[in-house]
């Protein structure tokens, strides 16, 4: 059965089930009956869990210009996760510029941070975040390897962490939200 033959017998319109099937609209539960109908399909079918697969992820690293890049997500979709672990080196390249917004929390190590006119240093529980059009580089500082975790977004998606800290006995208090991303 095509998209046209759909259209037709449920009176809604072709964009709009190509919309639905590309997941760029979501359904009612009007609209999910009547393709139920005329597919010939239960509600279920279309409306059930999808299943369950395995929650961990496959650590499948790349390298770079040295540097060991670890996906820490299955999907391409954005904000994306890396760990990133960056040799010892002295060298200092140039800044440089790219869509997006980084954020950059330092495991291990101390990472510099050359962004625009500035020259920080950051260490294990140190944050940065950062528009990617600014001028910038990271890497070690010479004195050992850094291990950093970077979220980044090409369409400029923003990490906003709140963070406090409680001991592990302590009960979790429902209002205090540790993250939450919103976008420009």
């Amino acid at each position: 059965m095509t998209l046209s033959d759909v259209a037709t017998q449920t009176g809604i319109s072709t964009s709009t089930l190509s919309r639905l099937e590309s997941g760029n609209r979501r359904p009612t539960i009007e609209l999910v009956m009547l393709i139920a109908m005329v597919l010939e399909v239960p509600l279920a079918d279309l409306v059930a869990a999808p299943s369950v697969q395995d929650p961990r992820v496959q650590l499948r690293h790349a390298h770079s210009e040295g540097r060991a890049i670890v996906p820490l997500t299955r999907k391409q979709s954005e904000p994306r996760a890396f760990k990133l672990i960056i040799p010892a080196s002295e060298r200092t390249p140039a800044l440089r510029t790219h869509s997006g917004y980084e954020w950059l929390y330092v495991l291990s190590g101390k990472m510099r941070l050359r962004l625009g006119p500035h020259d920080v240093v950051l260490g294990p529980g140190e944050v940065a975040e950062f528009p990617t059009e600014q001028p910038h580089w990271f890497g070690s500082t010479g004195t050992g390897p850094v291990e950093v975790l970077s979220l980044f977004g090409t369409q400029g998606e923003m990490m906003h962490v709140r963070a406090h800290t409680r001991p592990l006995s302590t009960p979790r208090d429902p209002h205090n939200q540790v993250a939450e991303t919103s976008q420009y």
